[in-house]
């Protein structure tokens, strides 16, 4: 069940909200009367309230906006529990001064917004014997491992533990908390309006992650980066899971460089068994596995992992995916495979993707420049596959008949930028571009007002990921529930 909390200053904003979400299907709504710039009129909000609802009165020092008198704010949610609300959320100190009534359930809660405590059992310990229904534990993470510390210990609480991580680093637990236990996660009424750090909005813990659909026994599927918000590999990933109705879930995990070495020995202990790996970590994760597969080696970058018992199983589907969408491209325009023998191929980027390409470009036999805004990276990649390389700044000198952005540049939100001239781009030839958020990039739009056959990011981030799933599930991806999943959420522009 997801709690949603809804923090706004006028009464009418919280009443109107509170009956969207129920509209939208919400079981359990939390009001933050901390919000409320008037004097809180408790019998307006939860009078004719259309779903249960959890009251909390939340200080500053604990994440609140309540500056008032300790007495009169506690004054205040004990009048939530004589009126019988659901739930009333109290923090350790408060606990013992507003005792058990009726059937309204207590909420023992904990936050800490700059850690998470390395004494987190003996903190939990002390809040569940407060006489709780249920202990909360809210605290952020400084490393991906503070997510492990805080699951295992949802999993093995007595008492029923609602236990999630804030900030970027912990947005995983938020999702998987469900999975090891606790008997709800929170969420906020809009992605804007976060009421704590890294808090999800409820229509991305439905739409995305399917919340309620996630058991104790779900197999657990990501995304590794960083920085990696900006993702869409979670939204297809389970719209795919979910299409064929399989008991999986894909979430997104901010990994630091020097956290990767740890993340991965904690792998097993999330339940993971399958990542998608993107920048910075596609060439150092290769030391950390056990096995991988020939364009592994070839290439030097893995973007896949799949765990088997002991063995972690490192895959490159960039590679197969990129050739599969350039000979699609040289077939729509009357040629095969063959034709890359004699055609001129430049490279923009030296990064994960830009090796696997390049990899390709090169064992199919074509003539390939590569450069990079950093001329070492270009000139290393350069020597590994025995390839040409030019100075950025020399890019649109080289005559290329298929130029391929493996670059970052016009991504969303830099949108208006691009790696590459319109005057440099070759009338017939051939621009493939990895950026797939969005679609539409101003690369892609001055390759197609030039004549140019153009490939979209879109087309080999799908293809990558159909791979990917292939690998992860053993079944046949749903490309076409995927490909509407991602147009969808790019708002992508069909030519």
């Amino acid at each position: 069940m997801i709690c949603v909390s809804i923090g706004r200053g006028r009464h009418k904003q919280v009443v109107a909200e509170h009956r969207h979400l129920v509209e939208q299907g919400a079981q359990l709504v939390e009001l933050r009367l901390d919000y409320l710039r008037s004097r809180v009129d408790l019998n307006a909000l939860i009078s004719q309230r259309p779903c249960p609802v959890v009251v909390t009165v939340r200080r500053h020092q604990d994440g609140g906006l309540y500056r008032g008198d300790e007495d009169q704010r506690r004054v205040l949610l004990r009048s939530a529990v004589v009126a019988g609300v659901e739930y009333v959320d109290l923090e350790e100190d408060a606990a013992a001064a507003i005792p058990r009534y009726g059937r309204t359930k207590r909420i023992i809660s904990y936050h800490d917004f700059r850690k998470t405590p390395d004494d987190l059992v003996e903190i939990h310990q002390r809040l569940a014997a407060l006489d709780a229904d249920v202990v909360k534990l809210a605290t952020m993470a400084n490393t991906p491992h503070d997510n492990v510390r805080m699951l295992q210990l949802v999993k093995q609480a007595q008492i029923p533990t609602v236990g999630i991580c804030m900030g970027d680093l912990g947005t995983a637990s938020r999702v998987l908390t469900g999975r090891f236990g606790a008997p709800f996660t929170y969420a906020t009424f809009h992605h804007e309006r976060q009421l704590a750090p890294g808090q999800l909005s409820y229509q991305e813990m439905k739409d995305v992650y399917d919340y309620d659909r996630i058991r104790g026994d779900s197999e657990v599927y990501g995304v590794i980066g960083d920085p990696i918000g900006h993702s869409l590999s979670p939204l297809i990933h389970n719209t795919a899971f979910r299409a064929q109705n399989l008991n999986k879930i894909y979430v997104p995990f901010r990994i630091p460089k020097e956290n990767l070495e740890e993340f991965l020995r904690d792998a097993r202990d999330l339940g993971l068994r399958g990542l998608s790996v993107t920048i910075p970590h596609k060439e150092a994760i290769i030391k950390h596995l056990t096995r991988v597969d020939t364009a592994v080696n070839g290439i030097g970058a893995a973007n896949t992992v799949v765990f088997e018992g002991e063995q972690n199983i490192g895959y490159n589907t960039d590679y197969r995916a990129a050739m599969d969408s350039l000979e699609g491209a040289l077939k729509a325009i009357g040629k095969t495979p063959e034709d890359l023998k004699s055609a001129a191929a430049l490279i923009l980027g030296a990064g994960g993707a830009a090796r696997a390409i390049a990899y390709g470009l090169v064992r199919r036999g074509a003539t390939l420049t590569v450069t990079s805004r950093t001329f070492e990276n270009a000139e290393r990649l350069a020597q590994r596959l025995q390839c040409r390389v030019t100075p950025w700044e020399r890019r649109l000198t080289v005559e290329a008949d298929i130029v391929v952005n493996c670059t970052p540049v016009g991504m969303h939100p830099e949108v208006n930028e691009s790696p590459y001239e319109f005057q440099a781009f070759k009338p017939g030839g051939i621009a493939f571009d990895t950026v797939y958020n969005p679609e539409n990039t101003l690369f892609i739009k001055q390759a197609r007002e030039r004549g140019c056959h153009v490939v979209t990011g879109v087309e080999m981030f799908i293809r990558q990921a159909a791979l990917q799933y292939q690998l992860f599930t053993g079944h046949e991806a749903p490309v076409a529930q995927m490909r509407q999943a991602l147009k969808r959420a790019t708002s992508a522009v069909k030519y």
